[in-house]
């Protein structure tokens, strides 16, 4: 019988992408220390935790329970910007981002009958000048008050971004066509041609 999906998450972000694949996942948030280890580059770091975070879910987990752990930064040089702690943190990442490019990384974990997969995507992302006033506006939304870089691409912020090259769903929070890969691997079904969409 195939593996049912837990998702150590609480973003609906991630849920809703595992839903448009045909994925109904029961959803078990965890919490992790996601603090940076000194000198761990972007890569390293998000990897990390998207492991720590599957690994955590899988301890309270049944055996046949497959568990997903992900994570989501943006890097703006070799600096992680993680989501705004203020109004003004808030204000300065989109002054930082402002006309320039960008890359966001997510990385995705899953234990099953496979053992631990992983992979992460790498997503270039261009960004329009943005004036104070529209930074200030866009603030104001609440919107990107809980999101990694202070913005969210599949919201308000689109509007911004003028360029992206790679993985559209990786930068909202899950790369859809790796994580479908690695779910098959653990052999759990989703939508594709010949199956289905699970209910």
């Amino acid at each position: 019988m195939a593996a049912s999906l837990i998702l150590a998450s609480a973003s609906p972000r991630r849920r809703d992408l595992l839903a448009s694949i045909g994925v109904a996942p029961l959803v078990r948030p965890v919490h992790i220390d996601e603090t940076p280890a000194p000198d761990e580059a972007p890569l390293a770091y998000v990897t990390r935790l998207a492991r720590e975070k599957a690994l955590a879910g899988a301890a309270a987990a049944a055996p046949d329970q497959a568990v997903l752990g992900a994570d989501t930064v943006v890097v703006l040089g070799e600096r992680i910007l993680g989501k705004p702690q203020d109004r003004a943190d808030g204000l300065a990442m989109l002054a930082a981002l402002s006309g320039g490019e960008h890359r966001v990384i997510t990385a995705v974990a899953v234990t099953g009958p496979a053992g631990l997969l992983e992979t992460a995507v790498t997503t270039r992302v261009g960004m329009r000048e943005i004036s104070p006033a529209e930074a200030e506006a866009y603030w104001a939304t609440g919107e990107p008050a809980d999101k990694a870089g202070g913005y969210a691409v599949q919201g308000l912020a689109a509007t911004f971004v003028s360029r992206l090259e790679g993985s559209y769903s990786a930068v909202v929070g899950l790369p859809l066509f790796e994580t479908a890969e690695l779910l098959r691997r653990q052999g759990l079904p989703l939508w594709s041609g010949d199956l289905p969409p699970m209910a």
